[in-house]
């Protein structure tokens, strides 16, 4: 890796599964609403265009918020790391990081900074099994060869 390359680590499982999920819960919303007419359960009222419109709407929301965790990536180059989790990012150069860790029975791997901030990395999950660990090591490789650059103080 030439110190213009930039590594670029995104989940895997977890986007596969929220593609899924939200593709079908707007199936799920669209079907109930198209089905939605006639009087309502007493005979009160009568289902409405607009109500139709709401359930595809509540759907498109509810897809939305689970393409949410399709966000995390970590970015890795010379440089330094940006980690984009859920919610929330970081950009941190490599002097402030002491280590890549992915500890036993983690969900993610996270970077232990040298104030002992530990910054979660949900881009790099356990259920990826071998990617994840790849990535890890990757860091771990690019973090090495910055403090191989810098001088011991």
């Amino acid at each position: 890796m030439t110190s213009s390359d930039v590594l670029r680590l995104r989940p895997h499982r977890i986007r596969v599964t929220c593609w899924l999920l939200a593709a079908a819960l707007l199936i799920t919303f669209t079907l109930v609403g198209t089905a939605l007419r006639g009087a309502t359960g007493g005979g009160m009222g009568a289902f409405q265009r607009g109500d139709q419109l709401a359930m595809v709407g509540l759907g498109l929301f509810g897809a939305a918020i689970i393409l949410l965790f399709t966000r995390p990536r970590v970015e890795a180059d010379a440089r330094g790391v940006r980690v984009r989790n859920v919610i929330g990012s970081y950009e941190l150069p490599w002097e402030v990081v002491r280590a890549v860790r992915f500890d036993r029975g983690a969900a993610w791997a996270s970077l232990e900074l040298h104030d002992d901030d530990l910054i979660p990395m949900v881009a790099l999950q356990v259920v990826d099994r071998e990617r994840a660990v790849e990535g890890v090591r990757a860091l771990r490789a690019l973090h090495a060869a910055h403090q191989q650059q810098v001088p011991v103080r």
